[in-house]
């Protein structure tokens, strides 16, 4: 069986949805310690025609919380200024109306913590593009939080039965091929394939939100782009 082990990102870029498809199984690694600028709360569209940050406000966000335990903020009525926000920079781009039904699913759905609304945002995409994937938090079933780094994706990995460990790019850092191998398990790197596609008059600009893809590209397309590389 094949898994990936990732936290969950607000609509992240196309490259997470390759990984995604290239497993059996997803693990929402959402009980571990939230970083601020990362992800979990915000992504980049093209806005004004320049990429920018969009944010979901947090509430009492630190690094001695879990990424589970962070709420959305209550105070402020940023879900208008959002969907605003994406109307007057994607209302012209051919699949609008489609996807900002999908977006408005997602950040009107009153979820209380933003792991659920990053969550909520990936699974609704999976759908869309048709990945089979089955989905699971780390909070939920492994119970082994007294493990740290590589010793708690290896014991995930045993929990799981899964002898092929995905990863993006990034995991090249954190671990190699020979920890994996000691166990049964295959490490394999996946390398993100980024297309170019027409976004408005002007230059590509790559690794956006999935949601700037899923504006300009119809869905058949879409899902063609989640093909990828395994090294």
């Amino acid at each position: 069986m094949k898994i990936a082990i990732m936290q969950p990102y607000l609509f992240p870029y196309i490259g997470y949805f390759q990984l995604l498809n290239a497993v059996d199984k997803f693990v929402f690694y959402d009980d571990v310690s939230f970083i601020k600028q990362g992800w979990i709360n915000r992504n980049r569209l093209l806005i004004s025609g320049v990429p920018r940050y969009f944010t979901i406000p947090i509430s009492r966000a630190s690094a001695t919380k879990e990424i589970k335990d962070i709420l959305i903020s209550k105070k402020l009525r940023w879900q208008n200024k959002l969907s605003n926000t994406l109307y007057h920079s994607y209302s012209k781009a051919a699949y609008y109306p489609r996807i900002n039904c999908l977006f408005n699913d997602v950040i009107l759905a009153n979820e209380c913590f933003i792991a659920e609304m990053a969550k909520h945002s990936i699974i609704a995409v999976a759908e869309y593009l048709g990945i089979n994937a089955s989905f699971i938090s780390s909070s939920s079933q492994y119970h082994n939080a007294e493990l740290k780094g590589v010793n708690r994706i290896l014991d995930i990995c045993r929990q799981e039965n899964a002898d092929i460990y995905l990863n993006l790019p990034g995991g090249c850092k954190l671990y190699d091929h020979s920890m994996f191998a000691r166990f049964g398990i295959e490490l394999q790197i996946i390398q993100p394939s980024i297309d170019t596609y027409k976004q408005f008059n002007g230059a590509f600009h790559p690794g956006l939100s999935i949601l700037d893809v899923l504006m300009f590209n119809h869905r058949e397309a879409c899902s063609k782009m989640l093909g990828l590389q395994v090294t």
